[in-house]
């Protein structure tokens, strides 16, 4: 078979030497990383320095003195002050695969030694065929017809395209509905989608939507009556105007709350007697439960017509079905992302459905389930400080001293300086909320971090 350049390029021996030679730098290197670590005294002036010049530029303060040196191991990192934590937020949710994993920067080599910076939709190398169909492929594996792929560099953007596709599809319909408490993204557009007045205080509106009741665990049938109740109001003031339902199936920045099939099949029959998309928003929720789509674990396959994707993905995706396909015109973006994001997407989405993580009995679900051990022990010993835990799979939250939102964040920011990143979610009740570096941790990095967390609860009582 007649080979191209760029085959010989990429098995070429010296590629291949020069990329052990990183592997072996980078092992010798990351031995020097094993557990948390105090800063430098010695370098606490110029990271301060650092951290004051990052502030000034960029209008506002960091929320955590966090600057990365761009090492790690594992699920720790280090910082420019030479101090070392357990990244458990990764990111929001981004980091999945912990820091400087050794198969990611193999696969990110590749993409950096690609012709190109960036992959747009104009230009497209192999890899991104190669990543649309595996993204395909594994959302339509139970059933669900969302075949198609955009790929897009943000989980808002992944949002926006998804709105723009059901407002063409369902015109002049131009009412959303949404879940009371969701958070769709920052753009000029999702700023009206997320139900956080804070978030869009000064924009001129752009969305009209209606917020529906989340599902609530105490009340199964009351909260299913409540929100079908809601919709059904509302589709009856506004007859005949709402284009869509944007769904967050796990609410990840509300705290980790977690739905329920039969309820999400009550608002969704509503849509479909009502012409209305089912729109899932996974940009948090994918790989995080025990298959690698959220809608798969609560068997909405069926039902959906277009689902977004993102953070773990590393490239931010819009799925849909046929029936949604949009117009000529209605979409193209410049990039779709970096050659070394798509590298590294195609080989995370892979070693995700191919290395343990997924089904009951996963790597996903033991991680959880240890995580939510260790701290039901600690709730118990300390039931004044910490309640909970919530959330599933490789999202994990608490509420520790009642939820209330200023000694939640004193707690995230004394964590902090333990040695453990976490970060806040929700409101009355504020929780603390985790996001695990899934292919990085091990059950004795949890130990460790929930040592580090009843240290914090006890020095803050």
């Amino acid at each position: 078979m007649a080979k191209t350049v760029a085959d010989g390029f990429f098995a070429d021996s010296r590629i291949k030497e020069a990329k052990k030679l990183i592997q072996d730098a980078l092992k010798e290197h990351q031995s020097q990383i094993t557990g948390v670590k105090s800063g430098n005294p010695e370098l606490k002036e110029s990271y301060d320095q650092l951290l004051k010049k990052m502030a000034e530029y960029r209008g506002g303060a960091l929320f955590y003195n966090y600057l990365g040196t761009g090492i790690g191991n594992g699920p720790l990192v280090e910082l420019a002050d030479g101090s070392v934590k357990y990244d458990f937020i990764t990111g929001i949710g981004v980091h999945y695969m912990g820091h400087s994993h050794p198969g990611v920067i193999d696969a990110q080599i590749n993409g950096a030694i690609s012709n190109t910076v960036m992959n747009g939709h104009l230009q497209q190398n192999t890899d991104s065929a190669k990543l649309v169909e595996l993204m395909s492929t594994q959302a339509c594996k139970h059933g669900a017809e969302v075949k198609n792929v955009f790929l897009t560099t943000s989980g808002a953007m992944a949002n926006e395209n998804a709105f723009k596709m059901i407002y063409q599809k369902r015109y002049p319909a131009a009412r959303f509905f949404a879940f009371e408490k969701c958070f769709s993204g920052r753009t000029l557009g999702m700023a009206w989608v997320t139900d956080k007045a804070a978030y869009r205080q000064g924009l001129p509106k752009t969305i009209d939507v209606d917020f529906i009741p989340f599902y609530d665990a105490l009340d199964h049938q009351g909260s299913i009556d409540k929100a079908v109740y809601a919709m059904k109001k509302a589709i009856t003031r506004f007859a005949g105007q709402h284009a869509g339902f944007i769904m967050e199936l796990i609410q990840g920045e509300n705290g980790s709350w977690v739905g329920n099939t039969e309820y999400f099949e009550a608002l969704i029959k509503v849509c479909q007697e009502n012409n209305i998309s089912v729109f899932v928003d996974e940009v948090q929720t994918f790989a995080r439960t025990h298959h690698l789509f959220a809608f798969q674990h609560f068997k909405l396959d069926k039902h959906v017509d277009v689902v977004s994707i993102g953070k773990n993905s590393q490239v931010c995706a819009t799925l849909f079905k046929d029936d949604h396909k949009p117009k000529p015109g209605l979409m193209s973006q410049t990039f779709t992302g970096s050659s070394s994001q798509i590298a590294a997407s195609n080989y995370v989405i892979n070693e995700i459905v191919n290395g343990g993580y997924l089904g009951e009995n996963g790597k996903i679900e033991k991680f959880h389930q240890h995580f939510k051990g260790n701290l039901e022990k600690i709730a118990k010993k300390h039931p004044e400080k910490l309640s909970g835990p919530f959330g599933i799979g490789a999202m994990v939250a608490m509420t520790v001293f009642n939820g209330d939102e200023a000694k939640s964040k004193n707690f995230t920011i004394k964590l902090f300086e333990n040695g453990v990143l976490s970060f806040m979610a929700g409101s009355s009740p504020t929780r603390v909320r985790f996001l695990m570096p899934i292919m990085a941790v091990e059950m004795k990095h949890i130990d460790e971090v929930c040592a580090i967390i009843e240290k914090t609860l006890i020095e803050l009582a």
